[in-house]
């Protein structure tokens, strides 16, 4: 029993990261970009693929068509949170992703976002 309150305790302890992620298609070098406040959660994201529930199509479509192997998860960029202050997590993280997806530019050909009416 003692055990498993230390292991409770431990993953009490584990610091959450916020931050960017893409999903690689190693095939085709199509890129997935998107954000989560915890990015511990990427095996979220595989296993909704693995499911066929991904809520980006396209990206599904293509995880059916390749496979697993053919993917590759990586952190972009882990958000860095303001010490002092108000910080407004949910904001931060939009703000980020829309760098992100500024820069690489993950859209028609290149990936499997849809770029905002903003970036038209």
């Amino acid at each position: 029993m003692d055990r498993k309150k230390e292991l409770k305790q431990q993953y009490k302890e584990i610091k959450v990261e916020a931050g960017v992620y893409q999903i690689k298609n190693m095939v085709n070098g199509k890129i997935f970009i998107g954000s989560s406040p915890n990015l511990k959660n990427l095996n979220g994201r595989r296993f909704e693929l693995k499911m066929g529930v991904h809520k980006n199509q396209m990206l599904q479509k293509e995880w059916n068509e390749y496979g697993e192997d053919a993917f590759v998860f990586e952190i972009v960029e882990v958000l860095k949170k303001k010490e002092n202050g108000y910080f407004d997590l949910k904001d931060a993280l939009k703000k980020l992703e829309e760098k992100w997806l500024d820069t690489l530019q993950p859209f028609d050909e290149r990936g499997y976002n849809k770029p905002s009416p903003a970036c038209k």
